[in-house]
């Protein structure tokens, strides 16, 4: 589902190479990785200064995947008609 509106706004699922960053912060889940005291920075163990640093990551990785697919243009697929928003477009005045 797109919509070709004026303005580039675009609806439903567009897959882009860009979206598989937002892989990167469930590594949070697996807490093994980090179940641990050390090492320690300014005295935090690493439990606690490792997860800080995977909510900053998830926020870095949301920021670049919306600004690298913001803009993305969505065609049909061929021989797809058009959907009822695209046809009522002009029809109210």
């Amino acid at each position: 589902m797109s919509s070709d509106k004026p303005g580039g706004r675009t609806t439903g699922l567009v897959f882009s190479p860009w979206n598989l960053l937002l892989l990167i912060p469930f590594i949070v889940l697996f807490t093994p990785i980090y179940n641990r005291e050390t090492p320690a920075l300014f005295g935090m163990p690493f439990f606690y200064w490792f997860q800080f640093t995977l909510i900053l990551v998830g926020v870095l990785c949301t920021i670049t995947v919306y600004r690298m697919t913001r803009k993305a243009p969505v065609r049909p697929a061929p021989g797809v008609p058009a959907d009822v928003d695209r046809l009522d477009e002009g029809s109210a005045g």
